[in-house]
C-alpha cells in the first residue's frame, strides 16, 4: 500500500523537477512569464530553474538573422521612379520588448520593422538622384538612416546592424528606362563625334607632317642628284678633255661613231646629205 503511494509521488516529483528546468543554448535569449507576465528577462546560455506552473520559459534565437523584405518603390530627387531591393540584417536587443511588441512571433516582427525600414530609405532615396544612387557609396547610404531605424525598433526590442542593398531597378512600367537608354545613346553618339572630330584633327595633323616631309625629302633628293648630274657631267668633261688632249684623231673617231649610232638607232632613218659632206668621211676613210 505504502509503496502504491511512494511511486506517483516519485513520479510527480520528477515531472516537477523537469518542468521546473530550461536551457538556454549559445546565440539565444530568455524570458521568463510569471502567470503571464515578464518576471525575467534577457538571461543568456546556460541552465536556469523556474516555478513549474506557474512560470513559462521563452525562448529567442538572438543570432544575427537576415530578413528579407519586398522591393520598394520610390521617386528620385529628379521625379524619377526606382525599385530598391534589400536585406536588414536583424538582432533581439530588449527580449522583453521584443515578446510584449509581437508575442514572440518572427513573421510579426517583420511586419512591424518593415514599414520603419522603407520609410527612412524612401527619404533617403527622394533626396538624392539616380546617378547617386547607382553610382554612389552605399555603405554612407545606409549609415546615414541606420540610427533613425533603429531609434524606431526600439520599441520591438530590436537593432538592425545593417541593411544591404541588393539591387536598384527602374521598373519595367516605367518610362525611366526609355529616358535611362535615350541619355545613354545620345552620351555615346556624343563621345563618338568627339572621339570621330578628334581623330579627324590627328590624321589631318598627321597627313601634313608626312607632306611636309615628302616635300623636304623630295627637294634633298632632287639636289642631290643634281650635285651627282653635275658632278658626274663634270668627270666625264674631264675624261672627254684628256682623250681629246691624248689623240685627237682617236676622240674625232669615237665621237663620229656614236653619231651614226644615234642617228641610225632605229633602223629605218634616211638622211639625205651631200657627197663630201663631213659627217660621212669616217664612212669612206677611218682617217
Amino acid at each position: 500500500m505504502r509503496l502504491n503511494f511512494v511511486i506517483p509521488l516519485l513520479i510527480i516529483v520528477l515531472l516537477g523537477l523537469m518542468g521546473s528546468v530550461f536551457v538556454v543554448r549559445e546565440g539565444q535569449v530568455a524570458l521568463v512569464l510569471n502567470l503571464g507576465r515578464v518576471a525575467r528577462t534577457d538571461i543568456g546560455p546556460g541552465l536556469h530553474f523556474k516555478v513549474p506552473l506557474i512560470e513559462s520559459a521563452r525562448i529567442f534565437d538572438r543570432r544575427f538573422n537576415a530578413s528579407a523584405f519586398s522591393p520598394e518603390r520610390s521617386l528620385t530627387s529628379e521625379r524619377k521612379d526606382v525599385s530598391v531591393d534589400f536585406v536588414a540584417i536583424v538582432t533581439i536587443s530588449d527580449a522583453a520588448a521584443f515578446y510584449r511588441a509581437t508575442q514572440g512571433r518572427e513573421d510579426d516582427a517583420s511586419l512591424r520593422l518593415e514599414p520603419i525600414i522603407k520609410n527612412s530609405l524612401r527619404n533617403e532615396i527622394n533626396a538624392n538622384t539616380l546617378t547617386e544612387l547607382v553610382s554612389g557609396n552605399r555603405a554612407q547610404f545606409v549609415d546615414r538612416q541606420l540610427p533613425g531605424i533603429n531609434e524606431a525598433a526600439k520599441s520591438l526590442g530590436m537593432q538592425i546592424v545593417d541593411i544591404r542593398l541588393k539591387q536598384i531597378d527602374l521598373p519595367t512600367d516605367s518610362q525611366v528606362i526609355v529616358q535611362v537608354y535615350d541619355r545613354m545613346r545620345a552620351e555615346r553618339r556624343e563621345v563618338a563625334t568627339r572621339l570621330r572630330a578628334e581623330g579627324e584633327e590627328q590624321a589631318r595633323a598627321i597627313r601634313g607632317q608626312a607632306d611636309r616631309e615628302q616635300t623636304v625629302l623630295l627637294a634633298e633628293a632632287e639636289r642631290d642628284a643634281q650635285k651627282l648630274r653635275g658632278e658626274g657631267d663634270a668627270e666625264a668633261t674631264r675624261i672627254y678633255g684628256e682623250a681629246a688632249s691624248r689623240d685627237p684623231g682617236f676622240y674625232a673617231f669615237q665621237r663620229s661613231l656614236e653619231s651614226y649610232r644615234k642617228a641610225f638607232e632605229k633602223g629605218d632613218s634616211v638622211i639625205v646629205l651631200e657627197r663630201n659632206d663631213p659627217f660621212l668621211q669616217y664612212l669612206r676613210s677611218d682617217r
